[in-house]
């Protein structure tokens, strides 16, 4: 891949992101951008932070500067789908943003599916009792790290088949 472009396809992806690095996983939301941070060996996926979501090439600095203080060679995002599996305008939005950051950062974008994600991140703060307010200023990170684990997941079990 020469020129850096975000894709739905894992094995482009591996082939493309620097290997031994660290992946940022995104959980892009309307108001906000829930970041994860994988380890160097690309086992386990921890949360990082939460961005208000602003203007695009504000939002792309901050990821850039994260891409360089964390040494990140690729970028999972969630693709926001419908249960049926069909597309959204959130799902086209969320193409586009991916397309562009790609292009700005000059890294690979794996674009994961992430359906239920957040649901199934609120259903588990639920059953650990943290509190509403706890919640809403958690889950955002919280959805960004069981994405990113996801595709860290599938990763491995491609490898081990190779």
């Amino acid at each position: 891949m020469s020129e850096m472009r975000a894709t739905t396809d894992l094995e482009e992806f591996v082939g493309s992101a620097e290997r031994l690095t660290r992946l940022l996983g995104i959980d892009l939301g309307a108001k906000t951008i829930g970041l994860a941070l994988s380890d160097a060996g690309r086992a386990i996926a921890t949360p990082l932070d939460t961005l208000v979501r602003g203007k695009f090439t504000a939002n792309a600095q901050t990821l850039s500067d994260l891409v360089k203080q964390h040494a990140i060679g690729g970028i999972v995002i969630g693709l926001p789908l419908k249960l049926d599996g069909t597309e959204s305008p959130r799902s086209q939005s969320t193409r586009a943003f991916a397309a562009n950051l790609a292009k700005a950062l000059s890294l690979p974008v794996l674009l994961w599916d992430e359906r239920l994600s957040t649901v199934a991140v609120e259903r588990a703060l639920l059953e650990a009792d943290v509190s509403r307010d706890k919640r809403a200023e958690r889950i955002d990170k919280l959805a960004a790290a069981y994405i990113l684990q996801g595709a860290l997941d599938r990763m491995a079990r491609l490898a081990r088949r190779s």
